[in-house]
């Protein structure tokens, strides 16, 4: 795992632990809806983390580019299926996505896809 990885992983457990301790049941459904989304189905669930990358980037959520990029790796997807994932998002957001397509080639490396 890498660094930025670890890091983010710190920060997601703890603030997953402050919203849980809220025990709000509008926040305990989103993250059921969000969590079962990405489950294997008609789409396996390793092309619905690219599409969740892709969407992240064009969206410009570092937090979730680091997330999707960790799902995608521990799915068995390779470097170039992330790479592709990357421009498809540079190509559909623009220049505006540069700055996180940096971020994400920082994970990458890290990994040592």
């Amino acid at each position: 795992m890498s660094k930025i990885q670890e890091e983010f992983n710190k920060r997601r457990n703890a603030g997953n632990e402050l919203i849980s301790k809220e025990n709000n049941v509008n926040f305990n459904r989103f993250l059921k809806l969000d969590a079962n989304a990405y489950t294997s189905g008609e789409i396996p669930a390793k092309y619905k983390e690219l599409m969740g990358l892709a969407c992240s980037m064009v969206l410009r959520c570092n937090d979730c580019i680091a997330y999707h990029i960790t799902q995608s790796h521990k799915l068995g997807c390779s470097k170039n299926e992330i790479i592709e994932t990357l421009n498809i998002s540079l190509v559909i957001g623009g220049s505006i996505v540069i700055p996180h397509l940096r971020y994400a080639l920082e994970i990458i490396n890290e990994l040592e896809m």
